[in-house]
């Protein structure tokens, strides 16, 4: 069911004083008269979209942080020390950066609740067959929301899933109630992982999709659909080790019809092909669901730090690293959509991350620079889910058959790709890091493999922490509770082993 909405001016401010797990609702009125009809239950769902828009979260520190952290950039002579703690390796849990990411998230979870509890209370009256069909699309908007939400704690701050031991490993505190969140302690990762799908399917329920719904209310959009749900439900299985359910729910994505990869080889206008108009202009074929950013109402910078541009020079905090960049392989034109060479303020000569360059429109009319919309489920990453979980089911014909279907369109001309035992996880590996470059994915990729890394220093790049060789399993791996959380008076919240 489609909702028209119109986006509030700017998102809530978040106060991390008080626990993340306490917060008040978007809106600043009485609970007890915030939600009563479904135009307003319509407004609330609209202030839900609003917390997406935190530079804490997409469009900042929820993307950058896992890529800083791992393996892709590295610090340079001169840089701000933005982020410097966590490039390092020096993470504790009064990380202020970390703590952001785990209050932004509890306050979409606390949103979604107080919507839940309110809605509650007279949605079984609602006589007008058409504003109750409304009302289930926006609950359907609503679930996907806090599952997201959940599923992005697991993934920042617990171990990597095993189902053997899923059920002894800490998971995340469930808070289903706003007015009674009950006892603060965490779930295990089995039922955390639970919570997740539960909501998951209830929004699936709630936001099927008519077969003859119009693609352009599907790709593209800054609404959550039921091919959003899929598209997390794929993830999710993925990082469950739920093989079969992880190529079922990629399947149904890919198989739609709705969405088609961005080829780098077809003109779309003027000197832009489809996937460079992309990453200029946010819109795409691809885009299963975006963060909407309009001139008057956006989020964080993601091209912020990797470009410092003043309309003179760069000043870069953070440039791409040599082992990164060799995976580009001849032909591969993400490359040139990615990464720009130049001088910068500094004198390092270098490719600098321009996949965040900012928006073509806003940077031409009002001047914003590094300002993209963050594309948080693409087509691609439903290729390369289904391509890893093949692989895991020994199908490395049909695993093939994905990974060379996204590099054709993804390189000037190319053949046809051939994983098989041996090689199947470095290809995978690889191609994530071709493909995903800066998107979020690469500490917690390692982090479910078993892998570790090392970093070398190059030209130009900060001492301290581009000599560092981060072993499989290393405690960091799992982002340490915040340390407020753990000292609330009557808190059972367990701490990660990072904590101590």
């Amino acid at each position: 069911m489609k909702n028209i909405k119109i986006y509030l001016l700017g998102a809530a401010v978040m106060t991390l004083a008080a626990s993340c797990l306490d917060k008040e609702p978007t809106h600043a009125i009485l609970a007890d008269e915030a939600i009563t009809n479904v135009s307003e239950a319509n407004q609330a769902m609209i202030g839900i979209y609003a917390d997406f828009k935190s530079s804490y979260l997409y469009s900042g520190n929820l993307t950058l942080l896992p890529d800083i952290q791992a393996d892709l950039v590295y610090a340079v002579n001169g840089y701000s020390n933005v982020y410097g703690d966590v490039w390092r390796w020096n993470i504790n849990a009064t990380n202020s950066d970390i703590e952001a990411v785990y209050g932004s998230l509890y306050k979409v979870i606390g949103d979604c609740n107080f919507f839940f509890e309110e809605v509650a209370k007279w949605e079984n009256n609602i006589d007008d067959d058409t504003a109750y069909e409304q009302l289930q699309g926006i609950k359907g908007e609503a679930y996907f929301a806090r599952a997201l939400a959940y599923s992005e704690l697991i993934k920042c701050f617990c171990k990597a899933y095993d189902p053997a031991t899923a059920g002894d490993e800490l998971g995340v505190v469930l808070v289903s109630s706003y007015s009674n969140p009950g006892e603060m302690t965490r779930a295990s990762l089995y039922d955390s992982y639970q919570f997740v799908l539960a909501d998951l399917e209830k929004a699936a329920e709630m936001l099927e999709v008519d077969e003859d719904e119009d693609p352009n209310n599907v790709m593209n959009t800054p609404y959550f659909t039921y091919y959003t749900v899929r598209a997390l439900q794929a993830r999710v299985y993925l990082y469950m080790q739920d093989w079969d359910n992880a190529v079922k729910a990629a399947s149904e994505v890919i198989d739609s019809d709705y969405f088609i990869l961005s080829d780098v080889n077809t003109i779309y206008t003027g000197n832009y092909s489809y996937y460079d108009y992309m990453w200029q202009y946010d819109q795409s074929t691809e885009i299963i669901w975006k963060v909407g950013f309009t001139a008057t109402s956006y989020g964080g910078r993601l091209g912020q730090v990797f470009l410092n541009y003043d309309y003179q020079t760069y000043r870069p905090d953070y440039v791409p690293g040599n082992a990164a960049l060799s995976l580009y392989q001849e032909g591969d034109l993400r490359y040139n959509a990615f990464f720009g060479q130049t001088t910068t303020g500094y004198g390092l000569t270098w490719p600098l991350l321009i996949k965040y360059h900012g928006n073509q429109d806003f940077m031409n009319n009002y001047r914003i620079l590094h300002v993209s919309m963050p594309k948080v489920f693409r087509l691609s990453e439903q290729y390369l889910i289904r391509a890893e979980a093949n692989c895991r089911l020994k199908k490395f014909s049909d695993a093939s058959s994905d990974i060379t279907t996204l590099r054709k369109a993804r390189y000037s001309s190319y053949g046809s790709a051939s994983l098989n035992e041996d090689t199947w996880l470095d290809e995978i590996s690889n191609e994530r890091v071709r493909e995903l470059f800066m998107e979020g994915f690469r500490l917690h990729d390692l982090k479910r493999w078993g892998r570790g890394f090392e970093r070398k220093p190059q030209t130009q790049s900060i001492a301290n922490g581009s000599s560092l060789k981060i072993e499989a399993g290393n405690p960091l791996f799992v982002w340490p509770i915040p340390q407020h959380e753990l000292d609330l008076p009557g808190s059972n919240i367990q701490p990660n082993e990072s904590n101590k």
